[in-house]
């Protein structure tokens, strides 16, 4: 059965911890909800605590960087790339530090604390910093990589995780790549670029349109800088009609992030964006949310419907 994946993050985490003495964690007091606490119980000599202090957490982050740790920064993704990104600016994309900020929570998955608590521009914001790399996972086997990839690759970082379970989309022992989407699914109709949790969204989408003689390639393009511009490419030629699917506001996430490639590229594919669209979202259980927001499978139903329409 599938796991939360802050589960995964919290138990991957503390598997490395066990390997690798230059990790340090730190948390903004929510060490309970990020998971890091696993870490925090087998390693309490490279956990900290540092209350609900983002900024001064970066800086402190920032410091056991330079002396050579590897730093994990942990808090709700809507803190750390809004109170910690004076933070994120400053030691990571300005000073280049090996910080990594793991943003927990992330979409509308903290959904009964409602819009304070809701992270919809974090991708935007971070994305934005020179040289900061942005990945999102989407099941547990990119949590897991993910983390190893931190570990291993020095430069900042931010990652986006999710609070809920997010069933498993990709096939037992699938290699991951940094900087290079996943495809998921081939398929000859349209494509559905997707990250986050609205991958599996559009496995369950894709198998629908199946049953009704649509054939939907599905790429899972959790690095979102840098950008796999050649698989946005290939699956924009190939077939002609490209949907993007996130748990972010449309302004300045993954759909922006493609649309830019298909801009500069020159390449005429009619393209229909699933996000949410520039508002602030409600209070409420995780999948009426998502219903309501038009963030599910549904949804990304009807937009490759129109999207096929379109091309014609």
């Amino acid at each position: 059965m599938a796991k939360a994946i802050r589960d995964i993050y919290g138990e991957t985490l503390k598997e490395y911890g066990s390997t690798n003495k230059d990790i340090v964690v730190l948390d903004a007091d929510v060490s309970g909800s990020s998971k890091s606490a696993l870490f925090g119980a087998a390693y309490p000599e490279r956990f900290y605590n540092c209350g609900i202090a983002e900024y001064a957490m970066t800086g402190i982050a920032a410091g056991m960087a330079k002396n050579g740790k590897i730093p994990f920064v942990n808090t709700f993704a809507v803190f750390l790339s809004t109170l910690g990104s004076l933070g994120a600016r400053l030691y990571m994309s300005y000073s280049g530090l090996n910080v990594k900020m793991m943003g927990a929570y992330g979409g509308l998955s903290d959904s009964y604390d409602g819009s304070t608590h809701h992270s919809l521009e974090d991708v935007a914001i971070m994305r934005a910093l020179p040289g900061v790399t942005v990945m999102v996972a989407s099941d547990s086997a990119t949590c897991r990589w993910m983390v190893q990839t931190a570990i291993e690759k020095k430069g900042p970082m931010y990652i986006r995780l999710s609070r809920d379970v997010a069933p498993d989309c990709h096939p037992v022992g699938a290699k991951f790549e940094y900087g290079k989407g996943f495809v998921v699914r081939e398929g000859t109709d349209a494509a559905i670029i997707a990250c986050g949790l609205m991958v599996s969204e559009s496995v369950a989408a894709a198998a629908q349109l199946e049953s009704e003689g649509v054939s939907v390639c599905i790429i899972d393009l959790f690095c979102i800088k840098p950008i796999d511009r050649e698989i946005i490419l290939k699956a924009a030629r190939e077939t002609g009609a490209i949907v993007t699917a996130e748990e972010h506001n449309v302004v300045g996430g993954l759909g922006s992030a493609v649309a830019e490639v298909l801009a500069e590229e020159a390449v005429g594919a009619p393209l229909e964006r699933i996000g949410i669209q520039d508002c602030h979202a409600e209070s409420g259980a995780y999948r009426d949310l998502l219903k309501k927001y038009k963030l599910d499978a549904s949804a990304i139903i009807d937009a490759v419907k129109r999207v096929i329409k379109r091309k014609k």
